[in-house]
């Protein structure tokens, strides 16, 4: 699979994650996908299961991609995920195998206020 259709793949994959739909949302994946969450040290294995487990989240998620990078079989996504109203700023990070993700971390980063030291310069 080419750059092209990779990043035609993430558009239709982050479009489907903000109409909340699992089973678009979740074709990018390979049967024996990974998904870690460092921050919690939680890790989903098989495609099923990550879709499970989205699925299972009670909140409403929008999805706002800010940009997209990659190449080959490596891609980085940067979003905001919105939870019921409330911003969190967020990182994606694919490994792609054959056309499909086989591996993805997520790494969550909350809104917060400049820090004094840097006031005049912001």
């Amino acid at each position: 699979m080419d750059d092209r259709a990779i990043r035609a793949a993430l558009d239709r994959h982050w479009a489907a994650s903000d109409a909340n739909d699992f089973d678009a949302e979740h074709d990018i994946y390979q049967e024996d996908a990974i998904l870690e969450y460092p921050q919690s040290g939680a890790r989903v294995r098989g495609r099923r299961k990550i879709q499970a487990s989205r699925a299972a989240q009670p909140d409403r998620k929008r999805f706002t991609v800010r940009r997209i990078i990659g190449r080959g079989d490596f891609w980085v996504t940067e979003y905001v995920v919105t939870y019921d109203g409330r911003p969190s700023y967020t990182v994606s990070i694919m490994e792609f195998r054959e056309g499909k993700v086989v591996r993805e971390t997520q790494y969550f980063g909350d809104p917060f206020e400049p820090g004094p030291s840097r006031a005049q310069w912001v």
